[in-house]
């Protein structure tokens, strides 16, 4: 990703989902938090295949703190551009995490390589740092008002 980039301008204006639904699978989940990349051809469908077959096979390894999720797999598992999906679950969703709870929020990561998606990674370690912001995206009604929360990052 390029270092430049901002969050806002990884997720745009229609990265930004809001999830009513209760009872999701793991599958399904993660079908939601990919779903708005894999509708722009930001990601391949193999891309949110890689995730649901890592987390098989090693758990909720994307889950980093409580409420918070960040799923992702590797780049050639099929990035098409260097992007974010941000995804509100107002009711929670269960992933299996056995240290951290329902997840929340979840942002998820579609890096074009390796190296290049470190600043973003620094950006969302300073939101995922802020419990009011944490707390105000998860409440927050609109997607409008999650990005302008995002804006600052």
């Amino acid at each position: 990703m390029d270092c430049f980039m901002s969050l806002f301008d990884l997720i745009g204006n229609q990265g930004v989902i809001i999830n009513s639904e209760e009872n999701l699978t793991v599958d399904a989940a993660i079908d939601v938090t990919c779903s708005t990349l894999l509708a722009s051809n930001k990601i391949e469908a193999s891309y949110v295949e890689a995730i649901k077959q890592k987390h098989k096979d090693i758990g909720a390894y994307y889950v980093l703190a409580p409420k918070i999720a960040m799923p992702h797999a590797r780049p050639e598992d099929g990035v098409n551009k260097a992007s974010l999906q941000v995804t509100v679950f107002k009711h929670g969703v269960d992933l299996e995490s056995e240290d951290n709870g329902d997840v929340y929020l979840s942002i998820t990561l579609a890096a074009m390589d390796s190296d290049s998606h470190i600043q973003t990674i620094m950006a969302l370690s300073e939101l995922f740092q802020n419990d009011d912001d944490i707390d105000a995206i998860i409440a927050a009604e609109t997607a409008r008002a999650i990005i302008e929360i995002l804006k600052r990052y």
